[in-house]
């Protein structure tokens, strides 16, 4: 009887400490199944010049999401713990980061340097022939113009590049220098410097004045009585 009750206590014992670590297993499976999020932010720099690449795709292709740098290369997005993350942008090679599994901060910055990665396309030759063989067939068939006679030839001729000079309308060159010749022009009236209606006229002018009354005392403006020998 003391060994069935033993017994008894024992299991029931057992039950209560199974139950127990059930329970304390239960979040920390719950918890490894269901990954950490975390804020992934950084700057895409081109090579050693760490200057920012603009619209660089930064994207998860497991998860099919995704963003893209700014104008001075910034990126911030969600992404998981694990997770692969690839970079990319024309004229550069593909970079890829993952992420830790067992990442435990909030965030996750990064500065990736990627690498210039010029893609030489083949020479693709267009011609308006089947063959290469019929291309060199009918341009040695080709018959060019003579000079005389041809349209470079009629219009170099003198007297058309003659009446051409003659009547051709003023262009924008010259328009902005005729413009700019008037405002100098008038400038120069203003400040005194430049011909104007004043200075043109003898009588308003006192050297003018001066020289007049310096010939009229030398008795040049006298009448003279001209004799025929």
């Amino acid at each position: 009887m003391p060994d069935l009750l033993r017994l008894r206590r024992f299991s029931l014992f057992f039950a209560v400490a199974l139950l127990g670590m059930l329970l304390l297993a239960a979040p920390s499976a719950q918890a490894q199944g269901k990954r950490k999020v975390i804020q992934f932010t950084g700057i895409v720099a081109s090579g050693d010049s760490l200057l920012g690449v603009p619209g660089a795709t930064i994207y998860v292709p497991n998860a099919g999401r995704g963003t893209a740098s700014n104008a001075y290369g910034y990126f911030s997005m969600a992404v998981l713990a694990g997770d692969s993350i690839v970079i990319r942008s024309l004229g550069y090679a593909n970079e890829t980061i993952i992420i830790p599994a067992d990442f435990q901060r909030q965030s996750y910055s990064v500065i990736i340097r990627l690498r210039e990665d010029a893609t030489m396309l083949e020479e693709v030759r267009v011609f308006p022939y089947t063959t290469e063989r019929d291309f060199k067939k009918a341009f040695l068939a080709l018959r060019l113009p003579t000079e005389r006679g041809s349209a470079a030839a009629d219009n170099l001729n003198e007297q058309l590049m003659r009446r051409i000079f003659n009547t051709q309308p003023m262009g924008a060159v010259a328009n902005f220098r005729q413009t700019m010749s008037n405002q100098q022009y008038n400038q120069d009236t203003r400040m005194g410097m430049g011909p104007s209606v004043y200075a043109n006229n003898p009588l308003l002018n006192p050297f003018s004045w001066l020289k007049l009354v310096q010939q009229v005392k030398n008795g040049e403006f006298k009448k003279k009585d001209n004799y025929d020998d």
